[in-house]
């Protein structure tokens, strides 16, 4: 990484006084248009059904309506509050993800159970400079931790620190 790259990702902001990191703000315009896409395509897919199903028309009309209104507010309502209650932390003992208000999930991953790492960047990610951290964890192969809308720079150095942890646990062995 040449000194402009290093310029470019802003230091990272002083932790919280629990340690737990909320993702950056440019994230949940992400999970904003992931959302609307996920409901927005079942809500433009209702009008085919409604039409077909509701043969008084004024009625048709309403519910087609309803429908794409409804269903893309819940999409926005969803996608801010997925935002609003996801938290990692990295901390010596591994990496922690909180997830979650009513249904909260909290996920730890040691470092000792921590396979390999991976970053994924899709084409609305590259955009907003954010990054998925994909740890992969011993277990089957459906044992991974995965979080999106992470900020590009915070990604790369949670990686970087999972691995030297991950290393150095093995040095100890």
């Amino acid at each position: 990484m040449s000194d402009t790259d290093t310029a470019a990702i802003p230091a990272a902001a002083p932790l919280p006084a629990d340690g737990w990191q909320p993702l950056p703000p440019r994230a949940r315009t992400l999970f904003l248009l992931a959302n609307l896409v996920g409901f927005g395509i079942p809500a433009l897919g209702s009008l085919a059904v409604i039409g077909l199903l509701v043969p008084w028309k004024p009625l048709a009309v309403a519910l087609s309506l309803t429908n794409l209104v409804a269903l893309p507010a819940l999409g926005i309502w969803l996608a801010r509050k997925q935002y609003r209650y996801t938290q990692w932390r990295l901390d010596d003992d591994g990496f922690a993800l909180r997830r979650g208000r009513m249904w909260q999930t909290e996920t730890r991953v040691p470092t000792t159970r921590v396979q390999h790492l991976d970053l994924k960047r899709g084409p609305l990610e590259r955009r907003f400079d954010l990054s998925t951290l994909v740890v992969h964890t011993a277990g089957t192969r459906h044992s991974a931790v995965s979080l999106s809308g992470l900020d590009a720079g915070d990604a790369e150095r949670l990686r970087d620190r999972l691995a030297r942890q991950h290393g150095d646990d093995d040095d100890d062995a």
